[in-house]
């Protein structure tokens, strides 16, 4: 009686310590544990029994316990972890928008620098020239150019001011335009193409450059070069040097720069050379054989998904785990009462035969797998594997009434149900069949008419499966109702995501009008009077309004706004705050709450000064790559089922776009 008492409390210390393993540790220390486990029990009664038999059986009933354990309490671990990210999401759902809006802010700050800063310094500087030589025909020249480098600057201030800013991908023949329409630029371009991201950025540094050049080298030669060199676009522009036009600069220009630079792997230096000034910038560029190296959102499409098993799980890690365990266990069942059986049917007790029933149910068992991609399919699967079982058992290849059992194994006939309820149609005949399918094997055994022992027992066995299938079909329904609402929650976020976006577009579309926009219709208006003077001083009015405008934009963030939400969305703004750099790839999209925290979660421990982590948009989930230990992310990306992977480089994380189950 102790000794009884003592094994219980061995097997129930046991699965509490294989639980609290799999509940706190990673899969693969918890997976260990349960296959020690297996390996003692079997070990422990060869030992006391002596007989290979009762250690094979005894382990493989314990190999099923332990799988079913590990998956609970993996399970359990994912819950957790779903329930605190929904509650980290939704609390941050009032931070999304402010964090759009400030998104917002920043992109326009940028073009508004980059675009419009360019040509109103063009027009302030050419005017001052002619102004200062008293040139007819220079003044005649510097007119005509101010009248059409302001109905530019209008045009492009208007341009962002709108809502639809959609255009064609850039370029390099739109770094040709730019050089070419530059006066005295000494422009030669050898790389043949570029990415999009690529050429936008070559096109950047060029506009800045030159902007810099007529500001503090008036009337320098510049010279402009665009090659490729060993793998790298590479843009240099260098001018001779000469007298600076103050005022007009806005002090952040080649900063930007360089942050958008090292964002993508390249380099960016800028200094004195000589008597003038250089800036070099060397961008990467896809090989033949590796595709694009910097895709960006507008122009990567995502890469080819994986099967469709792994677009919603990673493997026996995560989602899956459950279904895995299942099938262990429906293997493991049958097949250890099956060697510990000391009466006839003893299904194991011939090599070939147990061989073949070991095949079946295996083949009876996988179907759980892919239970709920596939409910039907797996149903089906499942029946005719039990179909062919009654034929060999009819034929003699394995012992007689072997597949009595079926009623070891019925359960999974019942999950499948469950399941072809809960993710499938509604499949009303699947209770049917599968109840009149399991009796055929119980009628030898039973004494009367085949066929009234037949109908007694499918109807006996059509309630619970029944049961099971009604079951599925509540809970399914309770979680499309609970899919719909967080749909629905989503969609509001997302409209008032845009809304903000919107309303922080037109705070600065209306400030643009009323400053730099009236100063460039200003220009205009002088340039057709032909008031040479008067350009100079509306340009440069413009110019400072600009710059107003630029530095209110740059110090109008609320202090609450200096933590980002933990989303996707925010690890740029977790970037900037660390001096790191994100570049995002593939084309994005709504993610579940648990990718979109766990993310925010991984960025939070890769990003340090000057690091870059690369954000991967894939059809199967979302990747993070970069400088990194994978010791230090592992449990997080264990918790969301996803995985780590060593590289040269640092670490690649993946988040499986997990639906819920």
């Amino acid at each position: 009686m102790s000794l009884t008492l003592g094994c219980c409390l061995a097997a129930l210390v046991t699965v509490a310590a294989l639980y609290a393993l799999a509940l706190y540790g990673t899969a693969g220390t918890a997976a260990a544990g349960a296959v020690a486990v297996t390996l003692v029990v079997a070990i422990t009664i060869g030992v006391v029994n002596g007989s290979l038999r009762d250690a094979a059986g005894f382990g493989t009933l314990a190999a099923g316990a332990a799988a079913v354990v590990w998956s609970l309490g993996r399970s359990h671990r994912r819950r957790r972890t779903g329930r605190a990210s929904l509650a980290a999401y939704r609390a941050a759902s009032a931070a999304i928008p402010r964090l759009a809006a400030t998104t917002e802010r920043d992109r326009l700050a940028a073009e508004l620098h980059d675009v419009a800063a360019h040509r109103l310094t063009g027009i302030a500087v050419a005017s001052a020239a002619a102004l200062r030589l008293a040139d007819p025909v220079m003044t005649a020249e510097a007119t005509a150019h101010a009248a059409e480098a302001g109905r530019l600057a209008v045009a492009e201030l208007d341009r962002l001011a709108r809502i639809d800013r959609r255009g064609g991908e850039t370029t390099l023949a739109d770094v040709d335009a730019l050089a070419g329409h530059h006066p005295g630029a000494d422009y030669r371009r050898t790389a043949a193409s570029a990415p999009p991201g690529t050429a936008a950025l070559a096109l950047r540094i060029v506009r800045e450059s030159l902007t810099n050049a007529m500001r503090y080298a008036t009337g320098a030669a510049v010279r402009v070069r665009v090659e490729e060199n060993a793998g790298h676009l590479v843009v240099t522009v260098t001018d001779g040097g000469g007298p600076a036009a103050g005022g007009l600069g806005t002090g952040t220009g080649l900063a930007s720069l360089g942050r958008a630079v090292r964002a993508v792997g390249g380099t960016l230096s800028a200094g004195p050379e000589g008597a003038g000034w250089a800036v070099r910038a060397a961008l990467p560029l896809p090989s033949p054989a590796t595709g694009p190296a910097a895709p960006t959102a507008s122009s990567t499409s995502p890469e080819p998904p994986r099967p469709l098993w792994s677009r919603r799980t990673a493997g026996w890690r995560g989602a899956a785990a459950l279904d895995w365990a299942l099938v262990v266990l429906a293997v493991a069942l049958p097949a250890g009462f099956g060697l510990l059986a000391t009466e006839a049917p003893r299904p194991f007790v011939s090599p070939a035969s147990g061989t073949l029933l070991l095949v079946l149910l295996v083949l009876h068992a996988l179907p759980l797998r892919g239970r709920r991609l596939a409910p039907k399919l797996s149903l089906a699967v499942a029946q005719g594997t039990l179909l062919a079982w009654l034929a060999c058992d009819a034929a003699g290849l394995t012992v007689p009434h072997s597949a009595q059992l079926v009623l070891v194994c019925w359960w999974v006939e019942l999950t499948l149900l469950y399941t072809v309820g809960a993710y499938g149609s509604r499949g009303w005949p699947a209770p049917l069949v599968v109840a009149g399918l399991a009796a055929f094997p119980l009628v030898p055994g039973m004494t009367g008419p085949p066929l009234a022992v037949w109908a007694t027992l499918s109807a006996g066995m059509a309630v619970p499966t029944g049961l099971a299938w009604g079951s599925g079909l509540l809970v399914g329904g309770r979680r499309r109702r609970r899919w719909r609402a967080e749909a629905l929650d989503r969609e509001r976020l997302d409209r008032r995501t845009a809304e903000a976006a919107g309303a922080e577009r037109n705070r600065i579309a209306a400030g643009l009008r009323r400053t730099a926009g009236a100063r460039a219709r200003a220009v205009v208006e002088a340039s057709e009077q032909g008031r040479l003077d008067l350009v100079l001083t509306e340009s440069r009015a413009g110019l400072t309004a600009l710059r107003e405008l630029l530095d209110e934009l740059r110090g109008g963030c609320d202090p609450a706004d200096d933590t980002p939400p933990p989303v996707v969305a925010g690890i740029a703004a977790l970037a900037v705050r660390r001096g790191a750099f994100v570049e995002h790839e593939g084309r994005r999209r709504p993610l579940p709450a648990t990718v979109e925290v766990a993310a925010y979660r991984l960025a939070e421990a890769l990003l340090a000064d000057g690091v870059t982590v690369t954000v991967t948009y894939r059809d199967d989930g979302l990747v993070l790559s970069g400088p990194g230990e994978a010791r230090k992310v592992r449990a997080t990306v264990d918790a969301a089922g996803g995985t780590v992977t060593e590289t040269k480089d640092g670490i690649r994380v993946w988040l499986p776009e997990v639906f819920p189950a």
